[in-house]
Parts: C-alpha cells; sequence; structure tokens
C-alpha cells in the first residue's frame, strides 16, 4: 500500500507541473508537505486548508478523478464535521467485503462538532489501510487542535494550502496556468484583458478561461477576450482607466459615459483608476529592471512594464495632484458628494492632462 501511495503522487503531482502558484505557509513550522492546491496527491489523510473556495473544491475533485481512474472501484464518502453523528468516521473506514478502497470527504472542519474533533483525533493515531480522509477547513480558529496535531506529522498526512488569490498578479499566474495546462497560446494583454474583466471571482475567471480555450482554434488575443467579455463593467473600468491616463480625454469619457448607461457603478470604475495611479506612484523615479523591482514591490513584471510606460510625461507634482483628486472622487462616489457621475468625469479631466493646469 505505501508504495502505491507514494507512486500515486508523483503521478498526481507531476500532471500539474505547469502551475506556477505557490502555497501560503501557515506561520508555525510544520512537518507534513505543504503543497498548493495543483499539486495535491493521495494520502492517509489530505487536510486541505485555507479560504479560496474554489481552489480548494477543484483540488478535492481533482484527487477523486486520480483515485478514481487509479482504482474505478473506489467508495466515496460525505461527512458534513457540524453534524457529526458518533462513531461515523470509523463505519465509513471500516474494511468492505471486497476490500475497494475509500476515499472519505469531510467538510465543515472549521466548524467541526466536539464529538468530530475526539473521533477525529482518535483516527489520527491509527489510519485505516486503503483510505483517504479528506479534511477540508476553511480558515478560523474552530478544530485548531486537530490542524496542529495533522501538522506535526500524526497520521502521515500532506496539506493542500488554498489561500486566496488576493493580488492581480496571482490570478494572472493563475489564468496563465489555464491556458498552458491546455496547450494553448495566449498573448500578454489577452491575459491582462481577461483578468482586469474577472477580478472579484477566480470561478468565472477559470469559466471564462475554459470558454476561451474551446472555442479558439489559435491563439487567444485581446481581441479575442473583448469580444467574449468587452461589456463586462470591470473590463470597461480599465479601459476608461488606460485611456485617460494615455491622455485620450474624449475617447476616456465615451467609455466611461457608455459604461454607466449599461448600469456600471462608479465605485469600481474610481477603483480602477486607484490601482493603477498608485502602482505609478510606487514605481515614480525607481530605477532597475522589472523583474527587480516586481519582487521588490510586490507585482507582476508585465504591471511594472505598464507603469513604467504609463509614467512616461508625468511630473512629481502632476502624480500628487491626481492622487488627491483620487481620494476626493472615492469619497464622493461612495456617498459624501451630490454627483458622483461630476466627479468621476472630473477626475478622468485631471488625469487625461497629467495633473498639470
Amino acid at each position: 500500500m505505501a508504495a502505491r501511495t507514494a507512486s500515486s503522487g508523483r503521478a498526481a503531482t507531476g500532471r500539474s507541473a505547469s502551475s506556477k502558484a505557490t502555497p501560503s505557509r501557515p506561520a508555525k513550522s510544520v512537518a507534513i508537505p505543504q503543497l498548493s492546491w495543483h499539486q495535491v496527491r493521495p494520502a492517509p489523510i489530505v487536510l486541505v486548508s485555507g479560504t479560496e473556495v474554489f481552489l480548494a473544491e477543484r483540488a478535492i475533485r481533482q484527487l477523486r478523478d486520480f483515485l478514481k481512474l487509479e482504482d474505478p472501484s473506489l467508495e466515496i464518502s460525505d461527512v458534513q464535521a457540524d453534524s457529526y453523528a458518533p462513531g461515523e468516521l470509523l463505519t465509513m473506514a471500516s474494511p468492505s467485503l471486497f476490500g475497494e478502497p475509500r476515499l472519505i470527504r469531510v467538510s465543515s472542519v472549521e466548524k467541526c462538532s466536539d464529538t468530530f474533533l475526539i473521533e477525529a483525533l482518535a483516527y489520527l493515531e491509527n489510519p485505516a489501510e486503503d483510505t483517504y480522509v479528506v479534511l477540508r477547513h476553511g480558515g478560523g480558529v474552530r478544530g485548531k487542535k486537530l490542524l496542529d496535531t495533522i501538522r506535526s506529522g500524526v497520521g502521515g498526512a500532506v496539506e493542500v494550502v488554498c489561500a486566496e488569490l488576493k493580488k492581480d498578479s496571482d490570478r494572472h499566474d493563475f489564468a496563465s496556468a489555464e491556458f498552458k495546462a491546455a496547450g494553448k497560446r495566449v498573448t500578454p494583454s489577452a491575459l491582462r484583458s481577461l483578468v482586469a474583466a474577472f477580478s472579484g471571482d477566480l470561478a468565472e475567471l477559470s469559466a471564462a478561461c475554459q470558454q476561451l480555450i474551446a472555442d479558439s482554434a489559435s491563439e487567444v488575443t485581446e481581441t479575442t477576450v473583448d469580444r467574449y467579455y468587452g461589456g463586462r463593467v470591470e473590463a470597461n473600468a480599465f479601459k476608461v482607466a488606460d485611456s485617460a491616463i494615455a491622455g485620450r480625454h474624449g475617447e476616456a469619457l465615451i467609455i466611461l459615459r457608455h459604461a454607466l448607461s449599461s448600469g456600471a457603478d462608479p465605485v469600481p470604475v474610481v477603483a480602477a483608476f486607484a490601482m493603477k495611479i498608485r502602482t505609478m506612484a510606487k514605481l515614480h523615479g525607481v530605477r532597475g529592471g522589472s523583474a527587480q523591482l516586481a519582487s521588490q514591490f510586490g507585482l507582476a513584471p508585465w504591471q511594472v512594464e505598464r507603469a513604467q510606460r504609463d509614467l512616461i510625461g508625468w511630473s512629481d507634482e502632476g502624480l500628487a495632484k491626481c492622487m488627491v483628486m483620487l481620494a476626493e472622487t472615492d469619497a464622493a462616489v461612495k456617498g459624501a458628494g451630490r454627483d458622483p457621475v461630476f466627479a468621476l468625469e472630473r477626475l478622468v479631466g485631471v488625469i487625461a492632462r497629467r495633473g498639470e493646469g
């Protein structure tokens, strides 16, 4: 059994080597392997931790599919840790008549009952043979004793860390990995547009990648992305910002008014400006290569290169004025002003003039 599990782990890990993401490690040092979602592999105990639900569900699904491919007779059971019945885990892990392997998926461990906690700790001391127990913990302090015990090495576990992808650079890497895994070419500008269009929902971003992969016969370009998703509020917000920062005042106003007439809220438009202007402010007057500055400021190299291009023609005073105007406009669109649309159009004008005049 040990040899089989080890070989399964190598195979599962190898199939996902294209993704760049790395797991966020817990603060404490641990004695078990720390894996990213795409590196999930079989083990007697698989702890799937972190707040990113989409990645956690995908990791669990990939493990299930791999085990099912390895042995179609796999028995799959589900347990709710917050409504756990005494003896449930031991019953499901008990050997069946024909000795089929078992996958037990335990959800809501972050809300587990005291009974589950006691029985899970006891199970770690003697895991059942040919059984894989997946524990999904979505964050919080409940069940901490169980997590600490697992991370200490008891039970022969691995931990799959599914941290939320908060940065644009993380979502960019995720989308890039989706295309790379499918063997589909995608241009850098297309990736940027796609990430901008789906900045708030990783599941939607993944679905968009899969649709473009399925529907595009050749390379996915920015034109392709715009044809499919150009109407999204987030995408239009970044188009307004890009046009204004480039000095194209009239074009920026046209795109803005179209977005607002289509139901866009001024708040995400201001957020798009803030993201770009703040990145420009970070890099203003700083010298160095894109890779070096990306590491220094927690950005992707393409974000550095884009900001450096956008900064051409800007002065210290102009950038500072735009930062002040951004703060005023942000307050105005969130209720402090009478006319948020007027405040937003005024911001577009100031930025298009690079804060001058």
